[in-house]
């Protein structure tokens, strides 16, 4: 072993044999939450109400993926960070066919929306917010999906208490009341739908009052009398009507004709949609195999590169190049090499990544071990300032201006669920949140901008066309140890998801933390690639990191050469996870206390 800590295959001397360990080398001295430990079926979600509905199920008979059906719940308790009208990408490890299956959860974009239609516009990046960026809702079918090919119950224990926190109400909390707030002008001024449904007598709800959704409880009413209409025909074809009732019946209908008819105000122009009820119409919710990888003898499961899932897989393959044990938990070594593996993996997520159904995506190369090596051997000891993807035939997008103030950049939430049999479901729910887009009269929901991920370049592989999936964002996990299930886990955040996660899952198995512990590590982040988000900026040489990194690494990472911001103590994503030990049967179950929201339920 070198003095940089450079290996050919470390030893796996971290990994934990249970999930009943101590906090290990590097951990926080204590954590802010327990370990939360089950038998019988755990959830994780980021809210939680949708964590209880989870564990609801599992007292009705339900198993993991009706446990994780919870995210109908998300869309309603947390609507400032995804909708029923935005994505979904899931991977389930079903114990029963032995396999890892990954449910397109990414829409696809309209028929209508061309790279000659923006650019005879005078439009050069698709805007993030209004309906120009919408594509077909895809987070509905995620969940019809999940309950059709993996679930036990029906419609009115999973969509039932989401229809019910609808209906009834549930209390605001600090979070949702700060986002209402940030978006009351918008509402007042532009979106008189979304002021209608989320302040009723035009002011912003004080925390703890309770705000009820009625257009939206009234929406999915329709949904539950369908399945009960149906169900004389089975619980599979129930639920296949209830999904043809959206996707070819009244809902896409309605979402059709508003893209069609409205003129809606967005921060960069005031544009009608091109989403149409076609579009939905044509829609299909697909099974998919998932892209893996091993790491010092975990394999790794993330959806393909119509997500930014694989740039996860080519850290670690960069990684395990390293001993990264030797190099120190947080040390300025630790943070300097991981956070230049993250940017020479960003770098081929720009060049390479997109629907693979439309462009052709070098994977086995990205992961072989040939490339990993030579791009780990790129890694020095100073802070590199240029963008590098490798050395296969690429072309980078061109990077767009500095910030808007005026674009809402919402967030995201996650979901994992895992029960006694091994099933385990890991969901990352998005887009379609309120401060982007107005909420449709009489639906109770607003449509997704995650059209803006696409770019508008010809010949990339991430470029706009009818009917292709955006590269995006949300990145769910699922990891096996030795052919069994062995853990499940996700965050919110953007960009920085398959880096936070990262740090997690690095601090599990090269530091030998609990979960808890590993969640609660302090983290970071480099911004040293493309933004995701319009519009779409570039930050070289930035990382930013948790204000509970001590000083002197600070000043180390600066003196390499990082341009170094601080951020608060508690800010960066909001990971859960459960674990499953297949030895003793033990779930084990965290949540980050960032943002307050998260939580872990079950038995």
């Amino acid at each position: 072993m070198g003095r940089d800590g450079r290996l050919g295959t470390p030893p796996v001397s971290g990994v934990a044999e249970g999930w009943h360990v101590a906090p290990g080398r590097g951990a926080p001295a204590f954590t802010s939450r327990p370990l939360y430990y089950g038998r019988h079926g755990l959830v994780a979600a980021g809210h939680y109400l949708a964590a209880a509905a989870g564990a609801r199920a599992y007292t009705l008979g339900g198993n993991a993926a009706d446990a994780a059906a919870a995210g109908f719940c998300l869309t309603v308790v947390l609507p400032q960070s995804n909708g029923i009208g935005g994505e979904c990408p899931t991977l389930v490890y079903d114990p029963k066919r032995g396999s890892v299956t990954s449910i397109s959860g990414q829409g696809t974009a309209p028929g209508l929306a061309t790279v000659a239609w923006f650019r005879d516009q005078g439009i050069s990046l698709i805007p993030g917010d209004g309906l120009l960026p919408a594509t077909v809702p895809a987070s509905f079918g995620v969940w019809i999906t999940l309950l059709q090919q993996f679930g036990r119950l029906g419609l009115a224990e999973t969509l039932g208490p989401a229809v019910e926190l609808a209906e009834g109400g549930f209390p605001v909390y600090p979070g949702l009341a700060s986002a209402i707030a940030a978006s009351a002008k918008r509402f007042r001024e532009w979106w008189p739908s979304s002021a209608e449904q989320f302040m009723p007598d035009g002011r912003v709800p004080a925390v703890g009052e309770v705000l009820r959704q009625p257009a939206w409880a009234a929406t999915f009413k329709q949904a539950l009398d369908l399945e009960v209409r149906e169900r004389g025909r089975g619980r599979e074809a129930a639920l296949e009507a209830v999904r043809r009732w959206f996707y070819q019946g009244p809902v896409a209908e309605a979402i059709g004709a508003f893209a069609t008819n409205t003129t809606v105000e967005g921060a960069t122009g005031r544009y009608k949609g091109l989403l149409r009820a076609g579009d939905l119409a044509a829609y299909e919710t697909r099974l998919e195999e998932p892209v893996s990888y091993r790491y010092r003898g975990i394999d790794v499961y993330k959806c393909g590169p119509w997500t930014q899932g694989p740039v996860f897989l080519q850290q670690l393959a960069i990684l395990q190049r390293f001993d990264l044990a030797a190099l120190g938990h947080n040390s300025a070594e630790y943070i300097h090499t991981v956070t230049e593996a993250a940017k020479l993996a960003f770098a081929d997520r720009e060049a390479y990544y997109g629907d693979p159904r439309f462009a052709k995506v070098p994977l086995d190369e990205l992961l072989s071990d040939d490339y990993a090596t030579r791009r780990a051997a790129l890694i020095e000891q100073t802070a590199s300032a240029e963008v590098r993807p490798g050395d296969l035939p690429s072309r980078l997008a061109t990077a767009g201006p500095t910030p808007d103030p005026r674009v809402y950049r919402g967030d995201t939430t996650h979901v994992d669920a895992v029960d006694e049999s091994g099933l385990m479901v890991s969901a990352t729910p998005s887009g379609a949140w309120f401060p982007s887009s107005p909420v449709v009269p009489g639906l109770g929901f607003p449509l997704g901008t995650r059209g803006q991920m696409f770019v508008l370049e010809e010949g990339h592989p991430n470029a706009l066309e009818p009917g292709k999936r955006p590269r995006a964002t949300l990145t769910p996990s699922l990891a096996l140890r030795d052919g069994q299930p062995w853990l499940a886990f996700g965050t919110p955040g953007g960009d920085q998801q398959d880096q936070w996660t990262l740090h997690f899952f690095l601090n599990v198995v090269d530091f030998g933390m609990d979960l808890q512990s590993a969640i609660e590590a302090p983290s970071f982040h480099t911004l040293h690639f493309r933004n995701s988000f319009y519009p779409r900026e570039l930050q070289p040489k930035r990382v930013v990191v948790e204000s509970r990194l001590d000083e002197a690494t600070v000043a180390e990472l600066r003196r390499r050469g990082h341009d170094v911001q601080v951020s608060g103590p508690w800010s960066h994503g909001q990971v859960t996870a459960i674990g499953w030990d297949g030895a003793s049967g033990v779930l084990a179950g965290a949540a980050s206390p960032r943002a307050q929201t998260a939580y872990v339920e079950g038995n």
